[in-house]
């Protein structure tokens, strides 16, 4: 590497990192953020799902990006795929419904929080209903059946180390982490009136 090519590449990065962490970007991350909170709590009301961990799954499976596209045809900011769709959509007596619907950001959280909500009330009998609840919407209800033997039947911590994804681990436990920075958001008094 030349001389040239070095200081060419210091100068990108320190244009990046200057980017990164201006004014204006943090005011333009931040907006992205909440430019969904009034949805995300109205789901969060509708389906009894708390809106912090609503918008932590959004955070991790989309960064907040409506049209986002998955690998395996899951859509939109909770890539919600289409068999869950359906049954949303079902559940709502949608009529005409199609899948690409759940590119507009409304139903799309509606129907990533009706789905959220159900795994979530099928792990009500473990410690901690949570890291069950987010391998099953990450991996399938099969793979968490798989993975819940023996102490990790009831215990969340237990169940966290026998999950065999490590995908799935890390994004159960970064999930778990987001939800409790979001926690701090939904509970301040501003926030409720959003």
């Amino acid at each position: 590497m030349t001389k040239l090519t070095a200081i060419k590449i210091l100068v990108a990065v320190g244009v990046v990192g200057y980017l990164i962490s201006s004014p204006v970007s943090r005011w333009w991350l931040e907006r992205r953020e909440h430019r969904f909170d009034s949805l995300i709590l109205e789901a969060g009301r509708r389906y009894q799902v708390h809106p912090a961990l609503i918008k932590a799954v959004i955070w991790q499976e989309s960064r907040f990006q409506a049209d986002a596209l998955g690998t395996k045809e899951e859509i939109g900011l909770m890539q919600v795929r289409e068999d869950a769709a359906f049954e949303w959509a079902d559940a709502e007596h949608l009529t005409n419904f199609v899948h690409a619907e759940i590119l507009d950001p409304e139903k799309n959280i509606r129907a990533g929080t009706f789905y959220l909500g159900k795994v979530l009330k099928r792990y009500r009998n473990t410690d901690n209903p949570l890291p069950y609840a987010l391998a099953d919407y990450n991996a399938g209800r099969a793979n968490v059946l798989r993975w819940s033997k023996g102490p990790a039947t009831t215990n969340a911590m237990a169940f966290i180390n026998q999950i065999e994804f490590p995908m799935t681990r890390r994004y159960a436990i970064s999930v778990m982490d987001r939800y409790r920075i979001y926690r701090e958001q939904f509970s301040s008094p501003t926030t409720r009136s959003r």
